[in-house]
């Protein structure tokens, strides 16, 4: 099977689960009343979770996180700057118009990083069909809001 399928089926269920933390995770935050809270519950679980793969992971001796450049780390910034907001303001303003908004900031974002190669990734220039792209799914945007 090409990696390419596997590659795409794996990322379409992964984004399949964003919409349903998120409304998993926004409705614990009404229910503790705090969606911080709700965000340490989910990075406990989460952190358990992945800890159970450590020991199929390859040898951790060489680890040298001391080394590695600190803006590596701001992942970490970032995904609570993804996570809280999303906990707080999906009861507000509808899991659809969330995850919308978060999939143009994605877009606008990741075709940026390609244009750029910024963080080491792949360089893909900004053509006039990805510009139509960016400009119709804000205007999908627009239109999903307006008339829900």
């Amino acid at each position: 099977m090409d990696k390419s399928i596997v590659y795409a089926t794996i990322m379409l269920f992964a984004g399949i689960g964003i919409p349903i933390m998120a409304s998993l995770n926004a409705k614990l935050g009404i229910a503790l009343k705090s969606p911080v809270l709700a965000v340490v519950v989910l990075l406990v679980v989460a952190s358990l979770t992945i800890l159970t793969l450590v020991p199929f992971q390859a040898s951790l001796s060489n680890l040298e996180l001391p080394k590695l450049p600190f803006y590596y780390f701001l992942a970490g910034v970032i995904f609570i700057f993804y996570i809280l907001p999303i906990t707080w303001i999906t009861p507000k303003f509808g899991l659809g118009n969330a995850i919308f908004f978060i999939l143009l900031g994605q877009l606008i974002s990741s075709a940026v990083i390609d244009h750029t190669g910024a963080f080491g990734a792949t360089q893909i220039p900004i053509d006039m069909t990805r510009i139509i792209g960016l400009i119709l799914m804000a205007a999908g945007v627009c239109f999903y809001v307006k008339f829900s």
